[in-house]
């Protein structure tokens, strides 16, 4: 049997590049050879936008629609909505127990992000959640109820695995070996830049490119990204490693990479000449994309019957897991 690969995504907004190159070209070579679930993470999405629960359900088809256009294949990955598996609620609140507050506020990922929460609200954490600080857990509950064997990360998120099979290990040592110990698949690219030059590219930095965006809105984007600022005139030689448009022609325009770096050096390419031709290939690169994502905005029935009969293959997964799990904490009642 296939070994089974668990991942999941947010539903925030459209993806962009840093989706399509970070992770999700990953999943699409992963499809081929494994049991892959992609879990659109609605009630993860909640723990940070509770207050917005319609920007939430909206982005569930967004979602849904951009991972079907770049490739993913529902009959060869099973994409489901993880509100609609109440068995990983029952999970997440038994793992409660296995955990303590303290390890929570540890973990250096949860600690990265409440940092950047506190920065941004300053009022000394007040306004971090139960359900954000707890939503490692949720996570380990994610991957633990469909059997996770292989997960897709960044280094970034290495901590929330390894908090992840700290679970699965206190749950065995209590209650018998019952949880299999996920294993990580690092990504060979885990972060994209963002056109700012910032080192990730953010759907709330307003420095992506999104899959959806037009092409009027690409051509502005590009022509507004950070280049070498030490190069004045159209003549003047440049450092293609500090410039954003070459690094987004290592992306999308490899065949004519070399040109693009001699030229650069020499001073032979001028800025707006580079950008152009990056605003061609960055078109040409996503026309595919959107054809295909037109085809399903065309079809929203067989959309909804893809989210529809993964999320019940899902759910029969989860039962069945969650039958085992009750059985070795002795709460199986009859």
């Amino acid at each position: 049997m296939k070994k089974k690969v668990l991942t999941g995504i947010r539903p925030t907004g459209n993806l962009h590049l840093g989706h399509l190159f970070g992770s999700v070209s990953k999943w699409i070579e992963l499809q081929e050879e494994y049991d892959v679930n992609i879990e659109i993470a609605d009630v993860q999405a909640l723990t940070d936008n509770f207050n917005n629960p319609k920007k939430v359900r909206e982005n569930v088809k967004e979602i849904t629609l951009d991972l079907l256009s770049v490739g993913i294949d529902p009959k060869k990955a099973n994409l489901f909505i993880q509100s609609k598996i109440p068995e990983i609620a029952e999970l997440t609140i038994f793992y409660s127990n296995l955990v303590t507050v303290a390890r929570l506020q540890r973990n250096p990922t949860v600690k990265t992000e409440i940092a950047q929460k506190k920065e941004l609200f300053g009022n000394n954490g007040e306004s971090i959640t139960y359900g954000f600080l707890g939503y490692p857990v949720s996570q380990a509950a994610d991957i633990t109820i469909f059997d996770g064997e292989i997960i897709p990360v960044g280094e970034d998120q290495l901590p929330l695995l390894e908090q992840c099979r700290e679970i699965v290990r206190k749950f065995n040592s209590i209650y018998g070996e019952t949880l299999k110990e996920p294993e990580q698949l690092l990504s060979k690219i885990t972060r994209v830049k963002g056109l700012d030059g910032n080192e990730k590219m953010g759907k709330s930095l307003g420095n992506a490119i999104f899959l959806v965006d037009k092409e009027e809105v690409i051509k502005k984007k590009i022509m507004d990204a950070k280049t070498d600022p030490q190069k004045i005139k159209k003549d003047d030689p440049a450092d293609p490693k500090i410039c954003m448009i070459y690094y987004y022609h290592n992306l999308v325009n490899k065949e004519n990479l070399e040109t693009v770096c001699t030229e650069c050096k020499n001073g032979t390419r001028g800025c707006v000449a580079c950008k152009n031709e990056l605003i061609e290939k960055m078109n040409k690169f996503l026309k595919p994309i959107k054809e295909k994502r037109k085809y399903y905005e065309n079809n929203p029935e067989q959309v909804e019957n893809i989210l529809k009969e993964g999320t019940k293959k899902a759910r029969e997964k989860a039962k069945e897991q969650m039958e085992k799990i009750r059985k070795a904490m002795m709460i199986d009642y009859k």
